[in-house]
């Protein structure tokens, strides 16, 4: 991918990019809670799914699939402070959503956009308008009021969450300015941030003691499902007398086993994949667009979450406290767009259209 002026993205480009964001980010939660309720070493996914990206950009480029420039060390060092909010905040999230439910997860990070509100004008980046501020304070207020529903109140969880939401906004405005200010395109970033994961990552899942454990697991799991009857068969040459109706039961509790690795497998080769269709869409909806623009992108498409949150995956007992939230949150969002649109439209064209736009 190339890199986009502004004077190349086009309103088609900034809506792609918003609405492939909000697609893939609703799904990577789901997918994200199926695994971790089968599969607790977190940090062991996260490392999984960056050295999938790593190493595909890596091929990709080498094979001429993608323009994205070799590894320059002096970029690699500005970059540092980005993988290390990226890893924080993924890392917490993925901890969160251990004992938090999903519309109460989601409900905590719409929090993320006034965060990165007040981050943008601690900056220096500029006041926003009026209408763009009272819509993310609205929205805010619909999420505290959703939250406000949840009877099954998980410190951990919250405490994990809200630090979540703290580095994540760090991690948008690093990820804007790297983008506008350096030139790099999405696949750039995505690879540096990858790539300066890894060492890290794989240092916490030693500290933590996940590794060797987690990586035993999933071996074991993949071997249920292309030896579902291995040790069975051990077992059962200790014994000259099993009946045929035992025979049959040990097949079938082989075939249960080996049915539920399977579906782990497949949804964890669908997290890297999905992984690395997240990374690059939310980098690309910051860049053409704004930390701010993605993080409202989160928010709306966080409603519908939430409503499928409600019966997926341990459904939610339905609270008019969430209802109202939700409705809340909502108003804000469509107050937002309709105060952008507004913005866009009354500037003159040779100006950058978005508020949260860099100065060059």
């Amino acid at each position: 991918m190339e890199n986009h002026s502004d004077s190349e993205i086009t309103p088609f480009l900034s809506l792609s990019a918003a609405i492939s964001y909000g697609i893939a980010s609703m799904a990577m939660v789901f997918i994200n809670k199926a695994i971790l309720m089968q599969y607790a070493h977190s940090m062991t996914l996260l490392t999984l799914q960056q050295l999938a990206t790593a190493m595909l950009i890596h091929f990709g480029r080498r094979m001429g699939y993608t323009k994205a420039k070799a590894l320059d060390m002096a970029t690699a060092r500005k970059l540092l402070p980005i993988s290390l909010f990226y890893n924080a905040n993924v890392a917490f999230a993925l901890a969160s959503l251990k004992g938090v439910n999903i519309p109460m997860y989601i409900a905590i990070k719409r929090l993320t956009p006034l965060a990165v509100l007040i981050a943008g004008f601690f900056s220096g980046k500029g006041r926003p308008t009026i209408q763009v501020s009272l819509s993310v304070i609205l929205t805010a207020a619909g999420v505290i009021i959703a939250a406000l529903g949840d009877f099954s109140f998980d410190l951990f969880g919250y405490s994990m969450a809200l630090t979540s939401v703290f580095f994540q906004t760090m991690y948008l405005v690093l990820v804007e300015k790297s983008g506008a200010e350096d030139g790099l395109s999405s696949i750039e970033i995505m690879f540096y941030n990858s790539f300066l994961s890894l060492p890290f990552l794989l240092f916490v899942i030693i500290a933590t003691g996940e590794f060797p454990n987690s990586l035993a697991l999933l071996f074991a799991k993949r071997e249920k499902v292309w030896f579902p009857a291995k040790g069975l068969v051990a077992e059962l040459a200790h014994s000259h007398a099993q009946s045929a109706w035992g025979s049959r039961g040990e097949r079938v509790q082989a075939a249960g086993l080996a049915s539920n690795s399977l579906y782990f497998l497949v949804i964890l080769i669908l997290s890297l994949v999905m992984g690395i269709v997240l990374n690059f869409t939310m980098f690309l909806c910051t860049i053409v667009n704004s930390a701010l623009t993605t993080t409202i992108v989160g928010v709306l498409k966080g409603v519908g979450s939430t409503t499928l949150g409600f019966v997926l995956l341990g459904g939610v007992e339905v609270h008019a406290l969430n209802v109202t939230g939700l409705v809340i949150n909502t108003a804000g969002g469509v107050w937002y767009s309709y105060a952008k649109y507004q913005q866009k439209k009354n500037k003159p064209p040779k100006l950058i259209s978005d508020l949260e736009a860099h100065s060059k």
